[in-house]
């Protein structure tokens, strides 16, 4: 087991973990709104959010599959997972509805993905290293040791590993201030890269609160990844991932994009041109849009709301980058031989 490989089985559990998790809510939150407070309505969106809060659960069981774990070890990895990703906090505050006592755990969110990659890893590998030392008595000491140690040394290291996305969301507020269409361009490029990659978009969006064109240009960035990817996807991979993409699981690509980081090139090319549009229309958005793009058409819808017209957001939001993404896989693949879309854009999950 080299480090390469470790490393890429970890990237891939997580790649399909985060897919499973997040697909429910990301397909169904748009089309459940509309039916208002209908009661199966609501009651559908109760699943699919708290089946979004198992995401590190999921994640953690299929990096423990990649690694060709037994259901046990699978379980224990899991667990340690759901711990160190902070999903799940202890809150002194809140006052227990049923106890009416204080103190209460909160589950929200996905929790912290890197994070929870890390604590994962960290469960496997302690895994590998006991092996069958503990004999009999494993089905008691590798949750003890294995489950709640790698848990709790999760759970330590979450605050420091939490300020990388602190960071990075400190990092694109400053592009706030820069001329607009630079803004733009920072911005959009900078959400395209992150959507394929263990960070959250959505999460940075809400902690920084973009808002405006700002907003607009985070939702765009999202939306070039999603198409640049379907573009490459269409003839490479089966048709269920492409419609997983399509409908919001650029996130399956987080071990393309570290083993083979030239498919950056078509999705920033893209992502510089959809740009200049969003600043010259000022196609705006708010916090809550920032991170989601095309997925539930949370970007376009956003962008209409504030004032944008339906045919310009057709324009802005589908043809500039599926246009424009069309064309630098023609210029890139097809004449300049930079890459293989079969190569570089395949699934790595499986």
């Amino acid at each position: 087991m080299t480090p390469k490989l470790f490393f890429n089985k970890v990237l891939a559990g997580t790649a399909t973990g985060i897919i499973v998790g997040l697909i429910p809510n990301a397909v169904l939150a748009a089309i459940l709104k509309l039916f208002g407070q209908n009661q199966i309505a609501l009651q559908l969106t109760h699943v699919v959010v708290v089946f979004q809060v198992a995401t590190p659960l999921l994640i953690g069981a299929l990096i423990a599959l990649q690694f060709g774990l037994a259901p046990l070890d699978m379980a224990i990895v899991a667990g340690a997972a759901y711990v160190g990703s902070g999903v799940t906090q202890f809150n002194a505050v809140a006052v227990n509805p049923t106890t009416k006592a204080a103190g209460m755990y909160l589950s929200a969110g996905t929790g912290d993905l890197i994070n929870t990659m890390i604590t994962a890893a960290l469960a496997v590998g302690l895994t590998m290293l006991i092996g069958t030392k503990f004999g009999s008595v494993k089905i008691v000491l590798s949750p003890i040791i294995v489950g709640a140690g790698a848990g709790w040394v999760g759970w330590l290291i979450l605050p420091y590993v939490a300020k990388i996305t602190t960071w990075i969301g400190n990092l694109i507020n400053s592009f706030t201030t820069l001329q607009p269409i630079l803004m733009s361009i920072l911005i959009t490029c900078m959400f395209a890269m992150l959507i394929i990659t263990p960070i959250s978009t959505v999460a940075i969006g809400m902690a920084i609160q973009l808002s405006g064109v700002s907003a607009g240009a985070a939702a765009m960035g999202v939306a070039v990844t999603t198409v640049v990817l379907v573009i490459h996807s269409w003839k490479t991979n089966k048709s269920g991932v492409t419609i997983a993409v399509a409908l919001g699981a650029m996130k399956l690509m987080i071990p393309n994009l570290f083993r083979h980081p030239i498919i950056l090139l078509p999705i920033l090319t893209t992502s510089v041109i959809s740009a200049i549009p969003v600043a010259l229309f000022s196609v705006s958005g708010t916090p809550a849009s920032a991170g989601f793009g095309l997925v539930g058409l949370v970007g376009p819808l956003a962008s209409i709301d504030a004032g944008l017209n339906f045919v310009m957001a057709l324009v802005v939001w589908f043809a500039v980058p599926i246009v424009v993404g069309w064309l630098s896989r023609l210029v890139y693949e097809k004449m300049l031989h930079l890459y293989d879309e079969k190569v570089v854009f395949a699934y790595l999950g499986d």
